[in-house]
């Protein structure tokens, strides 16, 4: 086999050396502990939200003999017990108890009108209601309402295209509560709301059961203060965010929990947004926002989609999470403040971002197979993944946050943009294109990536690793597989800034054009090799040691034109380097 010419780059302080924290100068040594110093997990604050579940919310039990029977029907409504009152069409609840609704009705509606100490059990078995100029049951006084569904029941509440208000409260929903809801019990509840929401609280929107089929011309489910889902089945289909809680004037609410359930989502906006905290235990996920990433920002090539974001705007209230408040969002996950996910099952096809966070963003665990339009993982703060199994088959940029630290999991990327980014909204690289985010400026320490653990597998078309700060690899198994062009490269870092790899394994080819190395801080070994020709896609790249043992190999996913690696392994000494049909003998020394 003929061997092809190669071109070898020695460059002492980038490509190919081993130096020790000594040899540092003062001023770098100095902006690398700073760097180090400044670089602990963000403090999460989700203990200053209430994430439990009272037992009267898991409770679905209810006693037939000593409860109100309340029967609809196109003859009437019929009333066997106490507490319930019948004017026209509607009945009227007015003191604390259980209450048993079944039957159907074309014009008719449920108001609970009860003191604000009451408690009340609406038990849904097999009620069909529909409103045409109000909600199908609404809430206007109490402490907490539980409504039911009975188990093997199904029940169905819908709404007209306009409202008619019949006092000073703005009702919006097919099912609206200026009291605590809960909902529960094993039934199916199916909602279309033609008018604006599915089911609205006013405070705290609890759901620890049932089966929901919601149709919205707004939002699917609206908790003000909170929405805690415990489990439940949930297929919505919404104009607006399907799961929504909006309370920005108290930092302890304006929060969603969920600690199971299964979501089928399709909305033209978020499918979960809240304005504070969103966190996730436990959960399996299959969203699809803004019409599914192949309605993406930009196309393959960079270039811009005008229309991208004009999802049109729905009924009802107006996204008011920070940077937004004026445009339409279609994001998967979507946090004011804080997005926890601790673990859980996502499939995610998104228009827009898929997991976003104004503030900080942490991965934990679980499971993620991502598809955006715009960018995977976006943090305007502190970006943190410890673990879980994380798939980006599409996105602009992959991951980027104005911190990002990777201490586990099994990440892989594709991105069209960068693989990883570091504060690189705030740039002109941005290029004004439309989902372009803002970060937030640190007081505490410059923008940096942080790799200390993990799995990571990088196909980006842009920089692989893009840090517009520092950048330590510190240990994980990372693989990239660059950019193509000479206008990015495998590692970039700002301009002052240093990258560091002092340990963990680093594979990594793209173009030759802007490729950088690791800073004269490094103390592992590493190569960066520039060729002089092309070598194509799907070529296997080895680094083999004198005794012919394969120190390093990989399989380079897109055409190279330069090699760069690091590993423990290394050390002084002569090496076989194959690039494709490409051979050649390297020595490394300090």
């Amino acid at each position: 086999m003929k061997k092809m010419p190669l071109k070898y780059l020695l460059v002492l302080t980038l490509s190919l050396s081993l130096l020790f924290t000594g040899c540092q100068s003062s001023e770098k040594t100095e902006k690398v502990s700073e760097a180090l110093g400044t670089s602990s997990m963000p403090t999460v604050a989700s203990f200053e939200y209430d994430l439990s579940f009272l037992a009267r919310d898991l409770d679905a039990g209810y006693d037939e003999n000593i409860s109100t029977l309340i029967t609809f029907s196109e003859s009437g409504i019929e009333v066997t017990g106490e507490g319930a009152q019948v004017e026209s069409h509607r009945v009227i609840v007015t003191q604390e108890g259980t209450y048993i609704l079944s039957g159907t009705i074309q014009d008719g509606q449920v108001l609970v009108n009860a003191p604000e100490t009451a408690e009340i059990q609406l038990v849904f078995k097999g009620l069909s209601i529909h409103n045409e100029d109000h909600s199908a049951v609404y809430i206007r006084e109490a402490d907490k309402v539980i409504i039911t569904l009975a188990s093997d029941s199904e029940n169905s509440l819908t709404d007209g295209q306009e409202y008619i208000q019949i006092d000073d409260n703005n009702v919006d929903g097919v099912i609206f509560s200026k009291a605590d809801l809960t909902i529960n019990g094993s039934g199916i509840l199916n909602i279309v709301a033609s008018y604006k929401h599915g089911i609205v609280s006013e405070n705290d929107l609890v759901i620890t059961g049932g089966k929901f089929n919601i149709t919205a011309e707004g939002h699917g489910l609206a908790g003000k203060n909170c929405v805690k889902i415990k489990d439940g089945k949930f297929n919505l289909i919404t104009n607006g965010d399907a799961v929504r809680s909006d309370n920005g004037e108290d930092s302890t609410r304006g929060f969603i929990y969920v600690d199971g359930g299964v979501f089928k989502i399709k909305t033209q906006g978020d499918a979960f947004q809240a304005e504070t905290l969103l966190q996730v235990d436990a959960g399996t996920f299959n969203l699809k926002t803004g019409g599914g990433s192949a309605n993406a920002s930009t196309d393959a090539l960079g270039r811009v989609n005008s229309d991208w974001g004009k999802w049109g705007a729905p009924k009802g209230r107006a996204d008011s999470t920070a940077e937004e408040n004026t445009t339409k969002s279609a994001k998967a996950l979507k946090a004011g403040q804080e997005l926890i996910l601790n673990e859980g099952s996502f499939t995610i096809d998104s228009s827009d971002d898929a997991l976003h966070s104004n503030g900080t963003l942490v991965i934990n665990g679980g499971t993620y197979g991502i598809s955006s339009g715009d960018d995977g993982l976006h943090a305007d703060s502190d970006l943190v993944i410890a673990g879980g199994i994380l798939v980006i088959d599409k996105s602009y940029e992959g991951i980027e946050g104005n911190t990002v630290t990777i201490t586990g999991g099994i990440i892989e990327v594709t991105a069209s943009g960068d693989g990883i980014n570091v504060a690189g909204g705030n740039n002109q690289f941005a290029f004004d294109r439309p989902g372009a985010n803002r970060f937030i400026e640190s007081e505490i320490s410059e923008p940096y990536l942080r790799i200390k653990g993990g799995d990571i597998k990088i196909n980006a078309y842009g920089d692989g690793l893009d840090s517009n700060g520092n950048l330590f690899i510190e240990g994980g198994t990372i693989t990239v597989s660059g950019p193509v062009n000479s206008s990015n490269g495998i590692l970039n870092y700002g301009e002052g800034g240093i990258a560091t790899i002092t340990g963990g394994v680093f594979m990594s080819t793209g173009g030759s054009g802007m490729a950088k190395g690791f800073s004269d801080q490094s103390t592992q070994y590493s190569l960066l090799y520039n060729l002089s020709s092309v070598v194509p896609a799907g070529s296997e790249v080895s680094l083999t040691d004198f005794t012919g043992k394969v120190v390093l190999q990989w399989t380079a996913a897109k055409e190279f034109s330069s090699v760069q690696l690091s590993a423990p392994e290394l050390t002084e000494g002569t090496y076989t380097l194959k690039a494709g049909d490409m051979v050649e003998t390297v020595t490394l020394s300090p």
